[in-house]
């Protein structure tokens, strides 16, 4: 029996390409929890065509884009940023990445012009696996796994970051990276 694949914060989930699933359709996710009791992320690559402030009426005014995060409460807002402990209370994602924070304090940067729309992003709603689950998806080939990159979140376009990761990963990667989503397009 081969050894699961070792499952950590920081990793990026990159659906297979011949994922069905209409929520995780060539998505790139990044793992920001992963325990014993389940695994949470947020899809980086799936806008959901509104900004923050179509969003929330009372927010600092930023043009910064809102992208679906998961199926997973969609009622509640999230966000990931490079601006480490600047922001209390956030959680070390990876190198350059952090996630959440103190809302009030992240209000106060952006007002104060120490936030740019390039130092962060939000979601609505977040990818979630019960215990076990993401290892048995990954062992039955529904997503790969690889290192994140604060470049793929701050400064990869969205749309080209699902092909870009695996071209990153190389080889076959780079082959499947480059198949049309509807095969009778090829």
């Amino acid at each position: 029996m081969p050894t699961p694949p070792l499952i950590k914060s920081g990793h990026l989930l990159l659906a297979e390409p011949f994922m069905l699933d209409p929520y995780f359709r060539r998505a790139a996710v990044l793992l920001c929890e992963h325990h014993e009791q389940g695994s949470l992320g947020f899809i980086l690559n799936k806008s959901i065509d509104m900004g923050i402030n179509d969003l929330m009426s009372d927010f600092p005014s930023m043009d910064s884009e809102v992208y679906y995060g998961g199926p997973v409460q969609t009622d509640t807002l999230h966000y990931v940023h490079n601006i480490g402990d600047l922001l209390e209370d956030s959680v070390k994602v990876g190198d350059g990445i952090w996630w959440g924070g103190d809302f009030e304090k992240l209000k106060f940067l952006i007002t104060s012009d120490l936030i740019k729309p390039n130092n962060i992003r939000f979601f609505v709603g977040y990818s979630g696996w019960s215990a076990g689950q993401l290892t048995d998806e990954l062992e039955s080939g529904s997503w790969l796994l690889t290192d994140s990159d604060a470049n793929y979140i701050f400064k990869t376009k969205p749309a080209e970051l699902w092909s870009t990761a695996m071209h990153n990963m190389g080889n076959l990667f780079e082959v499947l990276a480059d198949m049309p989503e509807n095969i009778s397009w090829n």
